[in-house]
C-alpha cells in the first residue's frame, strides 16, 4: 500500500497532471462566466425579440400535450455556451501555437569561432597577403 501511495504521489506531482488540474479549475471558472453572459446578457436581449422581456430559455419552452415541456431555450443556451467556450479555446490555442512557433523558427545564433578557427583564419589571411 505504501508503494502504491508513493507511485500516486509521483504521478500527481508531474507537471502535466498539475497543468491539467489548473486547466480544469480555470475552465470551470470560465464556464461560470460564459453561463452568466448567456443567461444574464444575451438571453434577455433575445427574449425581447421573442415577444416579452423574459429570458430565451423561458420564452422558448413549449408545453407538450401529455405533460412536460420541450425546453428548446435551454438547449439553445447550451449551444451558445458551447460556441463561446469553443471560440475562446480556439483563440487561446492559436495564440499559444503562434508563440511556440516563433520560438522554434528563431535560428540559434552562430557559435563564436574557437581559438583554433581564429588562428587558421589569420594564417589564411597571411597566405593571401603573401600571394599578392
Amino acid at each position: 500500500m505504501k508503494k502504491f501511495l508513493q507511485e500516486f504521489k509521483v504521478f500527481a506531482m508531474r507537471g502535466n497532471v498539475m497543468d491539467l488540474a489548473v486547466g480544469v479549475i480555470i475552465g470551470g471558472a470560465f464556464s461560470a462566466i460564459t453561463t452568466s453572459l448567456i443567461d444574464d446578457i444575451i438571453n434577455p436581449i433575445l427574449g425581447m425579440f421573442a415577444g416579452d422581456g423574459t429570458a430565451l430559455a423561458e420564452s422558448l419552452a413549449f408545453h407538450l400535450p401529455g405533460g412536460g415541456e420541450l425546453m428548446l431555450g435551454s438547449f439553445l443556451n447550451a449551444v451558445l455556451n458551447f460556441i463561446i467556450m469553443a471560440f475562446v479555446v480556439f483563440c487561446l490555442v492559436k495564440v499559444i501555437n503562434r508563440i511556440f512557433r516563433k520560438k522554434e523558427e528563431a535560428p540559434p545564433p552562430p557559435p563564436a569561432p574557437s581559438a583554433e578557427e581564429k588562428l587558421l583564419t589569420e594564417i589564411r589571411d597571411l597566405l593571401k597577403a603573401q600571394q599578392k
